[in-house]
């Protein structure tokens, strides 16, 4: 059975729109990709000193559990240039698993929802774009 989950996308490195536009596509490895918000450009979080952002979310129907849709996220970074870097630091492309059908987790390696939803106005701006907090939807903060 299929279930919703929500993706933040960003990117501050070379064609940041592009390559945010190239995770959306590659998302549907992953599953069917329902809803996109606005590409919106941002300021950095966290580490100031560098490039702007593109931020976007994706409202994602999936087969795939929790733990598996992390690692697919990943494998997509991976193939369309994403390198360790340090935390916050600028990066080619980002995909976060934000909202997995009104899940709590905390696992090493995956917490969602995502543990700094909330303090994110780049987050949360796009994620209310794609239906993420419909009555009935959003989280509890608790």
């Amino acid at each position: 059975m299929s279930v919703v989950a929500y993706v933040g996308i960003g990117s501050n490195v070379g064609d940041s729109a592009g390559n945010v536009r190239r995770a959306i596509r590659a998302l549907g490895e992953a599953g069917h990709v329902r809803a996109v918000s606005a590409l919106r450009r941002t300021a950095p979080w966290g580490r100031t000193a560098q490039a702007p952002f593109v931020n976007a979310a994706v409202k994602l129907e999936t087969l795939l559990p929790p733990r598996a849709l992390l690692d697919a996220l990943q494998r997509i970074e991976r193939r369309l240039g994403r390198r360790a870097s340090y935390r916050w630091g600028p990066r080619v492309i980002d995909l976060d698993l934000l909202l997995y059908d009104g899940a709590r987790i905390d696992e090493p390696g995956l917490t969602i929802p995502h543990p700094r939803l909330f303090e994110r106005s780049f987050v949360l701006e796009p994620l209310a774009e794609v239906g993420a907090f419909a009555r009935g939807s959003r989280p509890s903060s608790q």
